[in-house]
């Protein structure tokens, strides 16, 4: 496993890139988010999916969410209408993951047998260059087994996933706090499938 040490104020290009070429070889990355550390795969290659399961342990008709670099690539994964739009200019970067049909290019796996995919912007400026470094959206479930709780640094990482990752981006511990709320649009009608760190009732505001 290649470990790279992220320091605040410095330019991780290389870093990056090297992760990004392991991501389109099919390689597991873990790296922080504006939560916890993630682990990114390409969502668009089935076999890089499937380990991904494997590698967590995860039920297969789970569903994996995505991660951004910015509202453009977001819209790549999957078909934003005017409400899922709004909601994303009102609270991306942050913690709010909006379920929307998957493009047809996404692993089947990850869209699980509903055809549809999270998706959100994080403010965390690590997270979202990995993204823009890989050219479009990475997996960002979180970097453990399932049933183990969330690995909040580097540390944790390896002491729960060890070799079984390709890449460490190391950038400091991750800021903790709630999960990111996650809303679909149902039927015209906003739905809440998680609560979590944006306030359910700014989430209906934003939509008036």
């Amino acid at each position: 496993m290649l470990q790279f040490v992220i320091d605040p104020g410095t330019e991780p290009g290389g870093a990056l890139s090297a992760a990004a070429e392991i991501l389109r070889e099919g390689g597991v990355v873990a790296y922080p988010t504006d939560t916890l550390y993630g682990l990114a795969v390409n969502p668009r290659s089935e076999e890089a999916v499937r380990r991904l399961f494997r590698l967590k342990g995860r039920a297969a008709e789970a569903t994996i969410p995505l991660i951004a670099a910015d509202v453009s690539q977001a819209e790549e994964a999957g078909t934003f209408g005017p409400a899922e739009m709004r909601l994303a200019v009102s609270f991306w970067p942050g913690p709010l993951t909006i379920v929307v049909p998957a493009d047809r290019g996404l692993s089947r796996s990850l869209a699980g047998p509903r055809g549809t995919v999270g998706v959100r912007v994080p403010a965390h400026p690590l997270a979202r260059a990995l993204a823009a470094a890989f050219g479009g959206c990475i997996s960002s479930t979180s970097a453990n087994r399932s049933g183990e709780p969330p690995a909040m640094t580097a540390g944790q990482v390896v002491a729960g996933l060890g070799e079984t990752l390709d890449v460490l981006l190391d950038g400091g511990p991750a800021p903790g706090g709630p999960p990111s709320t996650i809303v679909e649009m149902v039927n015209g009608v906003p739905t809440l499938h998680r609560a979590g760190a944006v306030a359910w009732e700014r989430v209906l505001e934003s939509l008036e």
